[in-house]
């Protein structure tokens, strides 16, 4: 294993701390530092900016060959850390302690160390893996803002007017697809120097905007959690196809979640952001899609084809794809036949 100690805060020293013990140099633009890796210790770099008020992003998107244990220890209190893994795996202990947190792929975890206790982070061997931390000096944070924080949950308010960090503070979970949104924007962003550190500034404060809003919607009960992690995709995809093998027979959006494993709330999140429609839009385009395929490639019949869709009524079949395709169902069909004859009478 390489123990890297970090005995400073600022960025600038907290990267200059980290190239001493690469044995390596680092960059600065517009009070963005970035290292490179060294390529005897493994691949990818690390990067950090401060912004007023407090706040800074630390980016690690690193391979090592060995076990690395980042050692943060400086006699002085803490940021309050935000940690989100991206790829891969990484372990957090707080300095005076021997309990490990594992924090994996889609994993958030919100950390603040007690006292001038510090924070001790374990990159595994051979393991590619990408950390957003956002990082937040709270006496300087509490300055910037301006204003109290009464409208927030109360462990939060405490936690962010403890910048005497008196109390040790540990919570995780599975960060939010809007979250994931931002760190790809961030990573795609093509922008340099003072462009680059605006982009990031703002990017930042919609972090802990979003963070806030997931950690109170984290206190509801499992049932009642509105906000769709990352982790939780892939069930919309499975919600997808789902709708599709069995438009004809579907119930509820309530039951359509029980079968993947999603409240409702989350199920209209998840059809909002990825396909931008509620899930009746979808289910309803779903028959349509399916609607217009058996009209053109089958000879059912419109009743048939209204059993088929799983709809009620002829009459309310064809009111839809009226309103789809400004035609009746079976015009569209005589249209459709007459033009297919008409192209093989000019083969002819």
């Amino acid at each position: 294993m390489i123990p890297i100690e970090v005995n400073s805060l600022p960025i600038a020293e907290v990267m200059s701390d980290i190239s001493d013990a690469f044995d390596t140099t680092f960059t600065e633009t517009c009070e963005e530092y970035y290292l490179d890796i060294p390529s005897h210790i493994g691949e990818g770099y690390i990067r950090g900016v401060n912004f007023d008020g407090g706040m800074a992003i630390l980016q690690y998107d690193c391979l090592f060959f060995q076990e690395v244990e980042f050692q943060f220890t400086v006699d002085e209190t803490h940021p309050l850390k935000f940690l989100y893994c991206l790829k891969g795996n990484l372990n957090h202990r707080f300095e005076n302690s021997d309990e490990i947190h594992d924090i994996g792929q889609y994993q958030e975890a919100i950390v603040s160390s007690d006292f001038f206790n510090g924070h001790i982070l374990r990159f595994k061997a051979n393991i590619h893996t990408v950390i957003n931390s956002l990082e937040i000096t709270r006496k300087q944070f509490q300055r910037k803002i301006g204003c109290d924080l009464v409208t927030m949950d109360q462990d939060l308010q405490y936690l962010f007017n403890d910048i005497k960090a008196e109390k040790k503070f540990y919570h995780d979970g599975f960060y939010s697809l809007k979250l994931a949104d931002l760190f790809r924007e961030m990573q795609a962003f093509k922008g340099k120097d003072l462009l680059r550190k605006l982009f990031l500034e703002g990017k930042a404060y919609q972090m802990l905007t979003e963070q806030i809003l997931q950690y109170e919607d984290d206190l509801n009960d499992i049932s009642n959690r509105s906000i769709l992690r990352q982790s939780e995709v892939a069930q919309i995809g499975k919600a997808v196809q789902f709708i599709k093998q069995n438009v004809s027979e579907l119930d509820t959006i309530e039951h359509i979640g029980l079968e993947v494993g999603l409240n409702a709330n989350k199920l209209q999140e998840g059809f909002q952001s990825l396909y931008g429609t509620t899930v009746n839009q979808y289910i309803q385009k779903t028959r349509l899609n399916l609607i217009k395929d058996l009209i053109l490639n089958t000879d059912y019949s419109i009743s048939e084809i209204t059993d088929k869709a799983g709809l009620s009524s002829k009459s309310y079949l064809s009111k839809i794809f009226r309103e789809e395709y400004g035609t009746s169902p079976s015009d569209y069909r005589k249209h459709y036949l007459e033009s297919l004859l008409k192209k093989k009478e000019a083969k002819i």
